[in-house]
């Protein structure tokens, strides 16, 4: 696999001997339109280590979702394989596909999809229990969570009680909450004013930096991609580094 690994993203100052927590490996996805294929992916390949944070930078419809999907085990390719922390997924059964998921993966999505029903603190603390935590431990993590990005006066306020860029940052909380070893991100702050889009990546960096996650954002503001370790983007389906 390290020869694949070094092709999909290994900077020099990388030892050879580092694996990547998650490497996608010769990804294939084709889709059907009538009798039209749609060719998404094409091999393509990417690898990404702890603490490191990636932009994918493409327009609509060149793969972005597609690609976070079948990183996030959402998806099967139709070749190819999923590495996480150096283990191949596409043998395992669903079960443990979800298994991974729920401990190693945390998703952002553009909507913040927090239930309407429960308070930001209830929305952070639910997953954790669901993990395992008891109430006591979930409920501590879960305050401190939400206090460090700036909503500790929000706690028992539900979404709707929320503005957008809190709703945002209470979905972040929840995803990084039961301390996944990856983070994906489609486009999180694309249906926020641009200032409020700027607190809420800043958010999100401040996370990556302080748990060493692994994180992928799919982004269409260039400003957000430059402060971003590495920017890459699709072209004919695969991979390719930015500048």
């Amino acid at each position: 696999m390290s020869d694949a690994v070094a092709d999909a993203g290994v900077e020099a100052t990388q030892d050879d001997d580092d694996i990547p927590v998650l490497f996608l490996n010769a990804i294939e996805r084709t889709y059907r339109q009538g009798d039209e294929a749609l060719h998404i992916l094409s091999g393509a390949e990417l690898a990404i280590w702890p603490g490191q944070s990636v932009a994918l930078v493409a327009p609509s419809g060149a793969g972005k979702s597609t690609l976070l999907h079948i990183a996030g085990l959402l998806e099967h390719p139709d070749q190819g394989d999923v590495y996480i922390d150096g283990r191949a997924t596409a043998i395992l059964s669903d079960a443990e596909r979800t298994r991974i998921r729920r401990n190693e993966i945390g998703f952002i999505y553009q909507s913040h999809h927090l239930l309407p029903e429960f308070t930001a603190l209830e929305n952070v603390l639910m997953p954790q229990m669901i993990r395992g935590l008891t109430r006591k431990e979930a409920n501590k993590r879960a305050v401190e969570l939400l206090s460090y990005l700036g909503l500790s006066a929000r706690l028992n306020h539900r979404p709707a009680e929320l503005s957008g860029g809190e709703q945002q940052r209470g979905a972040i909380a929840r995803a990084v909450a039961t301390a996944p070893r990856i983070r994906l991100a489609d486009e999180p702050t694309r249906n926020l004013h641009l200032h409020t889009a700027d607190h809420v990546f800043a958010a999100l960096t401040q996370l990556v930096r302080a748990s060493g996650l692994a994180t992928i954002i799919a982004t269409h503001n260039m400003e957000i991609a430059a402060r971003m370790d590495r920017r890459v983007t699709l072209r004919e389906g695969q991979v390719v580094e930015m500048e």
